[in-house]
């Protein structure tokens, strides 16, 4: 299998700049992104949307999802590149890595220049990712992330950086391996899991907590006819001792709450005996990202909601996280 499946959904890598508009819009269709690239796979392409990734609705993700769902399943494809904005990328790679159960790769690029910048970036980071598409060693890594030639697992991975060209970093990890030159180099595997879902529930939040910060927009969301909300909270996964009566709450009147934390990497767990603390919420019966970034875990409960209504399920695919250290 040497045919890798192209989809475009626009982003920087296919924007040029338009006086008109008075800044890079996208523009560049499935030619011009391919033109003056050799010695690739051959490549069947889609031009799925253009539209900058902070567009992107709930809708257009599915929508992508099924796509490369179908076209991995065909025979003669290898592997799946998808050209993608930069700002919600980390979001889709970790959405069909958690949803598309194939042994072929998926793999997501983009770029941080324009076609209309010195240092264009978008030409050989899709010539990188047709590499890895095609790549036998790439198989059973799921959805992964190729920019700068990292490759990333979409598990781990996130925009560090707002311009830099070296943005895509997976903190604590590091990335599975690099492209040099023609070859492709994995230097450890990551093990997937996967949630059988054919939806994605959409009445899912995600909140940050700031010292100091109240609980009023948790109360709002739990009346607004919200299924879940995932906190992105402190340190390990900790909350002010005055958000604990409205935790407690929120949940036994049916509310999921996944506790997330804002650090850029490390489970959510801790031995600490006061108010707010791990084991508090443990108690209260919310659930945990083990290690999940408050975006991606928002994602994790949308699938989760989306492929049972049964509660044990649920909380089995949130597993409580092994005790640090």
């Amino acid at each position: 299998m040497t045919r890798v499946a192209l989809i475009t959904t626009g982003g920087t890598i296919a924007m040029r700049h338009d006086a008109a508009q008075g800044g890079a819009v996208p523009q560049l269709g499935v030619r011009e992104l391919l033109s003056g690239l050799s010695g690739l796979p051959e490549v069947e392409a889609h031009e799925f949307c253009n539209l900058p990734s902070a567009h992107l609705t709930l809708d257009h993700l599915w929508g992508i999802r099924r796509l490369a769902r179908d076209l991995i399943q065909q025979d003669e494809t290898a592997g799946v590149v998808i050209t993608h904005g930069t700002d919600t990328l980390e979001e889709t790679a970790y959405l069909l890595d958690l949803t598309v159960d194939s042994p072929k790769p998926i793999v997501l690029t983009g770029a941080m220049r324009t076609a209309s910048e010195v240092g264009y970036d978008g030409s050989a980071n899709l010539a990188a990712a047709l590499r890895v598409a095609a790549a036998p060693q790439a198989r059973e890594l799921g959805a992964l992330v190729v920019l700068n030639d990292a490759i990333h697992a979409a598990r781990w991975v996130t925009k560090a950086h707002t311009t830099s060209l070296d943005t895509f970093q997976s903190p604590g990890w590091g990335p599975l391996g690099r492209v040099n030159g023609d070859a492709v180099e994995i230097g450890y595997r990551v093990q997937r899991d996967i949630i059988p879902t054919e939806r994605l529930e959409p009445h899912v939040g995600l909140l940050r907590l700031a010292v100091g910060q109240d609980e009023s927009l948790l109360r709002v969301m739990r009346q607004s006819g919200t299924w879940g909300v995932v906190l992105e909270a402190l340190g390990g996964g900790r909350v002010p001792p005055w958000w604990m009566p409205t935790i407690v709450e929120a949940i036994q009147q049916g509310l999921w709450i996944v506790v997330a934390s804002r650090c850029p990497s490390g489970t959510v767990h801790d031995r600490y005996g006061y108010v707010g603390a791990h084991r508090d919420l443990v108690a209260a019966g919310a659930l945990f990202s083990n290690g999940l970034s408050g975006a991606k875990a928002r994602l994790r409960l949308m699938a989760a909601l989306g492929a049972s209504p049964d509660a044990a399920r649920v909380r089995g695919w949130f597993p409580l996280p092994s005790p640090a250290g």
